[in-house]
C-alpha cells in the first residue's frame, strides 16, 4: 500500500509523547536473531535503492495524503491510484475540505476505483477528524481506530507511515513476504491467522524509526519483487535466506486461492450505475438506470443495494442521486 516515512508540519508542532518501552520481541522457532537481523538490514536497504518515488511517500506529503491514499490503495493497483489521489489532494487539500462537501461529491468523485463505499468511509473520516480532532489527523493509533471506516490495518499504516511509529502493518504483499521467507509456503492463508501476526511481530524492528522503515519496506518487496504470479527471485534481496526458496519453491497446496471475478457480477451493474450518476449533475430517472443493464432482477438487486450501502438516494417519483 502506501507509505510516508517523514516528519510532517502537523505532527511537528504537536511533539509526540514520550513512546513506552517496547516488550521483549518474540522469537521465531528454527529463525536466529543474527538471521532476523540480517532480514532487516537487507530488506530496508534494498528499499532505500528500489522505492518508488510516490506522492505520499514525499516529505511534505502530511498524514492526510497518506490516509487518503489507504483507502484509495485498497484492492486498487497504484497505477490506477495516482491520478485520483492527485485530483481529490488538489480538491481537499485538508480533511475539513472534504467534510464540507457532500458525500455524494465524494462518491462522484471516487471515479472508477471501484469498492465505492470507501468514498464513503473516507467522508466519514474526514467529517470526525474536522469535528474531534481540530482537522488534524490524529497520531495516536486508538484514535486513528476509532475514526469510522478505519481498521486495524489502516490505523496501523497511517500511525506507521505518516508519523513513524512502530506497528504491526500486515497487507496481502507483506503477508505474502513472511509466508515465503519464513514459513517457506508460497501464499498465505486467505484471511490472516494469528499464526501470521505473531510472526510479524517477532520480525518487528524494536525501535521506531526501523520499524516504519521496515514496514515500508516490505509492503514494497511484495508489492515488486516477491509477487504473488510471478515473483522476481533473482532481485530479491534475501533470496539466499528464503525458506521457500531454499525448499524448491515447492507450488501452493493449501485451500483454493480467491480469485475476483468481475464480468457479469452484481458489482459491476452496481458500476454502471453509479456510472450514470456520477456523470449527471441532478436527479436520474428509473427509465435512465434501467437502460444500463439487460436483466431486470439482477439490475434491481444491485440498485437496492446501492442505496442499502448508502452511496444511492432514492427520490420521491422514481428518482435517484447521489447522497446528499
Amino acid at each position: 500500500m502506501s507509505t510516508d516515512l517523514h516528519e510532517t508540519p502537523e505532527s511537528a508542532a504537536t511533539p509526540p509523547s514520550p513512546a513506552p518501552p517496547q516488550p521483549p520481541r518474540p522469537e521465531i522457532p528454527g529463525l536466529a536473531p543474527a538471521t532476523v537481523a540480517s532480514l532487516h538490514e537487507l530488506i530496508v536497504d534494498w528499499f532505500d535503492d528500489h522505492a518508488r518515488d510516490l506522492p505520499w511517500r514525499r516529505p511534505d506529503a502530511g498524514a492526510w495524503s497518506v490516509m487518503v491514499s489507504e483507502f484509495m490503495l485498497q484492492q486498487t493497483p497504484v497505477a490506477r491510484v495516482l491520478p485520483v489521489h492527485a485530483e481529490w489532494l488538489a480538491r481537499w487539500p485538508r480533511p475539513a475540505d472534504l467534510a464540507a462537501e457532500s458525500p455524494g461529491e465524494a462518491v462522484r468523485a471516487w471515479g472508477r476505483l471501484g469498492y465505492p463505499r470507501r468514498a464513503l468511509r473516507l467522508h466519514g473520516a474526514a467529517a470526525a477528524i474536522a469535528h474531534r480532532h481540530g482537522g488534524e489527523v490524529p497520531r495516536r493509533h486508538a484514535e486513528l481506530l476509532a475514526l469510522p471506516g478505519v481498521g486495524e490495518y489502516t490505523a496501523a499504516a497511517v500511525a506507521s507511515f505518516a508519523y513513524g511509529q512502530r506497528h504491526i502493518v500486515l497487507d496481502t504483499n507483506v503477508r505474502r513476504v513472511f509466508a515465503r521467507v519464513v514459513t517457506g509456503v508460497e501464499h498465505p492463508p486467505n484471511a490472516t491467522t494469528a499464526a501470521e501476526r505473531r510472526t510479524a511481530a517477532a520480525l518487528l524492528p524494536t525501535d521506531e524509526p526501523t520499524a516504519a522503515r521496515w514496514a515500508a519496506a516490505t509492503m514494497e518487496l511484495g508489492a515488486l519483487v516477491c509477487t504473488a504470479r510471478s515473483p522476481q527471485c533473482g532481485g530479491c534481496p534475501v533470496a539466499a535466506l528464503c525458506s521457500w526458496r531454499l525448499a524448491g519453491s515447492p507450488p501452493h497446496d493449501g485451500p483454493p486461492r480467491r480469485g475476483q471475478t468481475y464480468a457479469g457480477t452484481d458489482r459491476q451493474v452496481r458500476g454502471r450505475l453509479l456510472a450514470v450518476l456520477r456523470a449527471s449533475p441532478g436527479a436520474v430517472p428509473q427509465a435512465v438506470l434501467d437502460a444500463v443493464w439487460h436483466e431486470p432482477v439482477q439490475r434491481a438487486r444491485a440498485l437496492d443495494g446501492l442505496v442499502a450501502d448508502g452511496l444511492v438516494e432514492p427520490l420521491a417519483g422514481g428518482v435517484y442521486r447521489l447522497p446528499s
